[in-house]
């Protein structure tokens, strides 16, 4: 299983079936916020649905495909990072991430989004990370920019968000550059 513990207050953790309820209750608070850059908070109207992603996101472990960790901030979960592809081929893993609205502030992300590159650089022994951002996103934005990763270019249209398709900011990060 994987377990890290980023410091005194913060750890990641594979998720697991038991994290569904807390998920699906700190989604349905989070909502609004959620909603405006996250696709999926529209198609989540139960905790089944949410069964059903930790589900999916077990099975992508079980095969070396991706990584889902809940972000455990003084012991509640506060949200979700993972390695949404491990491209095994090109050696890059894809990260993704949210964070339920009460638990913006706490630099939480940012610990998070460095450990699991680290852990794709340095433990997996990975060439690229990448981070993809809505344009207007600034709060997303902000995490690959402040941990230096290199702002590589844009996709048009790249995700479709209710009734409007929105740009997506590209950025990376080689082993070379990663200075943890």
């Amino acid at each position: 299983m994987f377990i890290h513990q980023i410091d005194e207050k913060v750890a990641l953790r594979l998720i697991e079936p038991r994290d569904a309820e807390c998920l699906f209750a700190l989604t349905d608070a989070s909502r609004p916020y959620l909603r405006e850059y996250l696709p999926w908070v529209d198609h989540t109207k139960k905790v089944d649905d949410t069964k059903a992603f930790v589900d999916s996101c077990r099975k992508g472990y079980a095969e070396n495909k991706s990584l889902t960790a809940v972000i455990q901030f003084e012991g509640e979960v506060a949200g979700v990072v993972s390695f949404n592809q491990l491209d095994w081929t090109n050696r890059t893993a894809h990260i993704g991430y949210w964070l339920g609205e009460g638990y913006q502030g706490n630099g939480l992300m940012t610990k998070a989004v460095r450990a699991l590159t680290n852990y794709a650089l340095r433990d997996l022994g990975f060439r690229k990370a990448e981070v993809r951002a809505a344009v207007d996103n600034q709060k997303s934005r902000a995490i690959p920019e402040r941990l230096g990763f290199v702002k590589e270019g844009g996709i048009r249209q790249a995700e479709r968000l209710g009734a409007r398709y929105v740009d997506h900011v590209v950025y990376g990060m080689l082993d070379e550059e990663w200075q943890g």
